[in-house]
C-alpha cells in the first residue's frame, strides 16, 4: 500500500485495556506564584480553571466557590511545555515496522505517555515516521483510553529521487484528506540544495497553504535555511548547526514569516543516557562527535546551534522549542534547556516553551501562557520559593511536582511525599 493511501484510510486502531474517560475538572490553584509567559510574573495569586479552561489568573485569592481546590504554595506555575518536534512511537519512529509499532502502542505507550506528562509535557508533535501509529496514539489520548500529552501527528514527505511538484502537491493533498496538518521534517542539502527538490518543496509549501498542511524543512547550514526561507517554508526544524547566522540572515526570516523550533541540544554530547559510564555520546548513542550529522565536526555544532538560535530570537523570529529526541523525556528536556541556559535566561525559556511553540504548533490562541480563555495546561515547579528570583535556572523547569492538561490533574508528585 502505497503512502498516499495509508494516510487516506488511517485504519490502524488499538484496544486498551482499563483505563477510563478523563472529565476536565473545575480548579483553583490558590498562593501560587505565575509566570504569565507574556512578561508578566505575579508572586502571588489564583488560577482559576473551569470547564478545562482558564478563568483567571490574578493576584490575590481569588472566590471560586464549588471548585476543588490546590494550594500552591511554594510552587511557580508557568504554561505545559510543549516539544514541537519529538519522535514519539518506538524509541523515535524511524524505521519501524508496523508491527512494531502496534506491539509499542499495546504494550509500551501507557508508561511512556506517563513519563511525558511526569516531565511537565502537555503537548507533543511527532516528527519522522509513519503516520498511523501516532493517529492511534492520539485517537487513545483523546478518548479517555489513555493518560497521555495532547498529541500532534505529522506525516512524511516522501519526495524521492527525482521529485515532481504535481507528485509533492498530491501527498500533501492526501494528508488534508486524513486531517494531518503538518509534515515530518524534509531534509534540505545543507552543502549543494537540490534546484528540483526546491521546485518540489515550493509546490508542497504552495499546496499546504491552500489546504492547510504546514511544511517542516531541516536545514542544516544557513545556505540551506535562506533557500528554504526564499521559498516560503512556514516552519524550520532546528536551528542552523554549521555555519554562523548573521542579523541579514535572521532577518530574512522574520520577513518572510518563517518560525524555527530549536534542537540545540543537538550538537552537545549527551551523558548518563546510553552508558553510565562517563563517556560522550551523540543524541542516537553514536560516538560523539564522530556521528553528528551535516556538521563542521569536531563538535562545533553545540556552539553554533544556542548561538545561532539567540541571533533568531533577537530578531524577533518566532523561535520555538523541539528536541527531536527517543529517549527519555526528562533526560531530553533536560539536554536542550541545559545548552539554551547557555544563551537564554529562564524567562526567555518560558516564552520559548511556552507561547513561541504553541505559535508554531498553530496553536497560539489556545496553548502557551496563563490567560484568560486558555486551555489551561499548567505545570506547576517546586524548589524556588516566593520571594526570590522566578526561576533561578534551567534546572528548575526540571522540578515539575504537578502537571495539569485541559484542567485535569494527571500528575501531583506532592502526593507521594
Amino acid at each position: 500500500m502505497s503512502t498516499i493511501q495509508r494516510l487516506l484510510s488511517l485504519v490502524l486502531t488499538i484496544t486498551l485495556a482499563g483505563a477510563s474517560t478523563l472529565a476536565a475538572q473545575d480548579l483553583a490553584i490558590n498562593n501560587v506564584r505565575i509566570i504569565v509567559g507574556t512578561g508578566q510574573v505575579i508572586e502571588q495569586g489564583t488560577i482559576v480553571i473551569r470547564a478545562g479552561r482558564i478563568v483567571s489568573a490574578a493576584a490575590g485569592t481569588t472566590a471560586a466557590p464549588g471548585v476543588r481546590a490546590l494550594d500552591g504554595r511554594g510552587l511557580t506555575a508557568v504554561a505545559g511545555y510543549i516539544d514541537a518536534h519529538r519522535h514519539i512511537v518506538q524509541g523515535g519512529g524511524r524505521g519501524t515496522g508496523a508491527g512494531a509499532a502496534d506491539a509499542w502502542l499495546r504494550d509500551s505507550a501507557p508508561a511512556r505517555m506517563q513519563e511525558f506528562l511526569e516531565a511537565g509535557y502537555t503537548t507533543l508533535m511527532s516528527a519522522g515516521g509513519a503516520a498511523e501509529p501516532v493517529v492511534a496514539l492520539k485517537k487513545a489520548i483523546d478518548s479517555g483510553q489513555m493518560k497521555g500529552p495532547r498529541i500532534i501527528p505529522s506525516a512524511p514527505l516522501q519526495l524521492g529521487q527525482s521529485p515532481t511538484p504535481e507528485a509533492a502537491r498530491q501527498m500533501i493533498r492526501a494528508m488534508a484528506a486524513a486531517d494531518i496538518h503538518f509534515t515530518g521534517e524534509v531534509n534540505v542539502n545543507s552543502f549543494n540544495p537540490d534546484p528540483k527538490q526546491l521546485e518540489a518543496l515550493a509546490a508542497a509549501i504552495d499546496e499546504g497553504k491552500k489546504v492547510g498542511v504546514d511544511v517542516a524543512i531541516h536545514a542544516a547550514s544557513v545556505k540551506a535555511m535562506n533557500a528554504a526561507v526564499k521559498i516560503g517554508v512556514p516552519k524550520l526544524v532546528h536551528t542552523p548547526h554549521f555555519e554562523w547566522l548573521s542579523d541579514a540572515d535572521a532577518q530574512l526570516a522574520k520577513t518572510a514569516g518563517t518560525m524555527v523550533s530549536s534542537c540545540a541540544g543537538f550538537g552537545a554530547p549527551v551523558f548518563n543516557v546510553f552508558n553510565k559510564e562517563n563517556v560522550p555520546t551523540f543524541r542516537d548513542g553514536g560516538k560523539w562527535p564522530d556521528t553528528i550529522l551535516d556538521g563542521e565536526g569536531r563538535g562545533r555544532e553545540a556552539g553554533y546551534k544556542p548561538v545561532n538560535g539567540r541571533t533568531l530570537f533577537d530578531n524577533g523570529v518566532v523561535y520555538g522549542y523541539c528536541t527531536d529526541t527517543g529517549y527519555l523525556p526528562a533526560w531530553g528536556l533536560a539536554q536542550e534547556l541545559r545548552v539554551l541556559n547557555l544563551m537564554f535566561s529562564p524567562l526567555d525559556l518560558v516564552k520559548v516553551l511556552g507561547p513561541n511553540s504553541a505559535s508554531w504548533i498553530n496553536m497560539g490562541k489556545d496553548l502557551g501562557t496563563l490567560e484568560a480563555g486558555k486551555m489551561a495546561d499548567i505545570v506547576l515547579l517546586g524548589g524556588n520559593p516566593l520571594g526570590g528570583t522566578p526561576l533561578n535556572g534551567y534546572w528548575d523547569f526540571l522540578n515539575v511536582q504537578v502537571t495539569i492538561k485541559g484542567g485535569q490533574v494527571l500528575v501531583d508528585k506532592r502526593a507521594a511525599k
